[in-house]
């Protein structure tokens, strides 16, 4: 079989594929790049066959978006507080890639749809990728570099349940909901929801509006049921967004991506700053659950098992599912209109869900909002252990399970030593272990390969940001301007962040890829190993600026100033020195804007008032980087934030 040749082949168009994707063409325009897809279009999870009305995203407008194409708003009726319907990301997502264009060529016409991927192997420094194509042909494709962003939300996590033969009903995940007619058909009455976290929380909600008799079954031996957090008003989504993505409040976790500070030394190995953080995440945890009202809701909702929604472990440690109440009167339409069991399923029968505790619920259908496994089945055992990604602990070299176990083991005393409040966690349930954890790192590089970059594979708060950081390391890394640490010491590096993980997060720390509080910091540990600078503030502001959208478009054209555009995969320029905050900063920037003039960025081209060009907007922000202390310091704007962190940091303490 003839096979075709690629410089760089990506595995799935969802938002990290095409954020990978389109850094990499900025950098190598010329480059004979392929994006593999399964769907029939973009966006993984947010794509437009799996998003239905009912869908909300868990980000607020604004944030929720590429930094170099702004989201037009949507219309008010398709809006709950901050939050917006998902088919409006969808949307986005469509005209984004319509819109990208590098060397005459869309990365829409760059996409390959309905392109199953069946194997993939690693043969004389190539990747050969095996699938089958819409029109059902086979067909071999040859790269020398591959970016795998194939997803966690991808390949559903089905529960095998004892007699579904004999059930009779359609029992769905919640990737096909969507797809499904289970609101409209009148045949389908009775609603059993699987699942204890956000997914099968939207869909209970769903099924009651649609006029369904719900029941919500979690299964008893579990982390228990999701922490669901109020959803802000607009306004305030916006000043919560900023807070939490302050580097001071990122302190208040036991973050292994934190420096080792004088003030983080104080905060976590001292009895008066852990008190300072245990106090402040009880306050966090009682206010998130007092929303709920488990406690005065009256026999009605105590018969209805409301009781056992109560989560089991407090919200800081993400032990269990979390997510953003995005539907009017949630707490009250469950307490009245639902019944919950905390119970396990000992069989089905036709039409019923016999229970362990010989109670029996009449379903009409059965929905799955029961999460999904890392879509990787395309690897075979070693070549995921060579990788470093998961798989099953039966399959994995013995040899290889012993290094890592001593290497873990080590490491794990280093946490405890730096983070002792993690010593003690609060009582919980803690999932069998069944595979290996991922061992990236920085959480994209595999230790023996630099052919090969893995982005979108955490857990993380808002994959735009991560997306548009993970494409500028991985396309460094690709191609070698990386300054990567000894083997050995990057293996160290690697079984210190599954130690710390385990520990931090629990049950989910265990799969190794969980940073819901990390955002800021992991994103700044990527770009601190580039020597790129644009993203930081002079002096105590780097502590009290908060996350912008800006910072991206800086950091793209910094980082092709200092590293060059590279044809057909292969970087030709030589470097510029990087930028600095010295007083050769002026000349640094008139040597950026010649840049600018000669070789305008390609991509979508820019909304009227809205964010300017990559190379104009890292120019109109860069020089107060450089002389902070002479020109446009704007002290008043961030000393308003230094004063709204420092009374959240007083009231946190109380």
């Amino acid at each position: 079989m003839d096979s075709e040749k690629v410089d760089v082949a990506v595995i799935g168009a969802g938002i990290s594929g095409i954020a990978a994707a389109k850094f990499y063409l900025d950098v190598h325009p010329n480059c004979n790049l392929v994006i593999l897809e399964k769907d029939r279009s973009v966006g993984g999870v947010w794509n437009a066959e799996r998003v239905y009305d009912t869908f909300y995203t868990q980000s607020p407008l604004g944030t929720w978006e590429y930094s170099d194409m702004p989201m037009q708003e949507p219309p008010k009726e398709d809006m709950y507080e901050a939050s917006f319907k998902a088919k409006h990301t969808s949307h986005y997502l469509e005209t984004y890639i319509n819109r990208s264009v590098h060397a005459g060529k869309t990365l829409r016409e760059r996409i390959e749809f309905n392109f199953n991927v069946h194997k993939i192997i690693k043969d004389d420094d190539e990747w050969t990728i095996f699938g089958q194509d819409e029109t059902r042909k086979t067909r071999t494709l040859k790269s020398s570099k591959l970016i795998l962003a194939s997803g966690l939300t991808s390949v559903p996590n089905m529960p095998i349940l004892p007699g579904q033969e004999r059930f009779g009903n359609p029992i769905i995940h919640q990737k096909d909901f969507g797809r499904s007619d289970v609101l409209s058909s009148s045949a389908l009455k009775r609603i059993t929801v699987l699942g204890a976290a956000k997914s099968a929380a939207d869909l209970v909600y769903d099924c009651v509006e649609a006029g369904k008799t719900v029941t919500w079954l979690i299964r008893r031996a579990g982390p228990g049921p999701g922490v669901f957090v109020p959803s802000p008003s607009r306004r305030s989504a916006s000043a919560a967004y900023s807070i939490g993505t302050l580097r001071i409040v990122a302190t208040l976790a036991p973050s292994l991506f934190n420096a080792d500070s004088w003030w983080n030394r104080l905060l976590q190995r001292s009895w008066i700053g852990r008190r300072l953080l245990t106090n402040t995440w009880k306050k966090l945890d009682k206010d998130i659950v007092a929303e709920a009202r488990f406690d005065n809701r009256g026999e009605e909702a105590k018969s209805n098992g409301f009781e056992e929604l109560r989560p089991h472990t407090p919200f800081i440690w993400q032990n269990q599912g979390a997510g953003l109440i995005n539907r009017p009167h949630f707490w009250d339409t469950v307490a009245k209109n639902v019944q919950v069991y905390k119970e396990d399923i000992a069989t089905l029968d036709r039409g019923v869900i016999c229970l362990e505790n010989e109670q029996t619920v009449p379903a009409d259908a059965i929905l799955c909002g029961t999460g999904w496994i890392p879509s990787l089945g395309f690897f075979d055992h070693d070549q995921l252990a060579k990788l470093g990604l998961p798989q099953a602990i039966g399959s994995y070299p013995s040899a290889q399970a012993e290094m890592w176990k001593q290497l873990e083991e080590e490491a794990d005393r280093t946490v405890l030593d730096r983070f002792p409040i993690l010593a003690t966690p609060p009582a919980h349930y803690r999932e069998p272990i069944k595979t290996t954890p991922y061992r990236l790192y920085n959480n994209i590089a595999p230790l023996l390969d630099r052919t090969v970059a893995i982005v979108g594979h955490v857990l993380i708060a808002n994959y735009f940001h991560l997306s548009e950081c993970q494409a500028i390391w991985a396309t460094a890394y690709l191609d070698g301007k990386v300054d990567l640490p000894p083997l050995e010491e990057r293996k160290k590096d690697v079984a210190l962040f599954v130690a710390w993980c385990r520990r931090r997060y629990l049950s989910n720390g265990d799969r190794g890829h969980w940073m819901a509080s990390e955002q800021r910091t992991y994103t700044d540990r990527l770009m601190d190993q580039l020597g790129l600078s644009s993203h930081r503030r002079f002096w105590l502001w780097d502590s009290f600026a908060p996350m912008r959208k800006k910072e991206l478009p800086r950091l793209r054209a910094e980082y092709i100033d200092k590293y060059g555009r590279g044809t057909a995969g292969v970087n030709h320029k030589k470097p510029l020195a990087s930028t600095s905050r010295g007083l050769g900063g002026r000349f640094q920037a008139w040597k950026l804007r010649q840049v600018a003039k000669a070789n305008p960025l390609p991509g979508p081209p820019q909304a009227k008032n809205s964010t300017r060009s990559v190379y104009t907007s890292a120019m109109s922000t860069h020089l107060p980087n450089s002389y902070p202390f002479l020109i446009r310091i704007r002290l008043p704007k961030h000393m308003a934030i230094f004063s709204r962190s420092a009374r959240l940091l007083t009231n946190m303490a109380r």
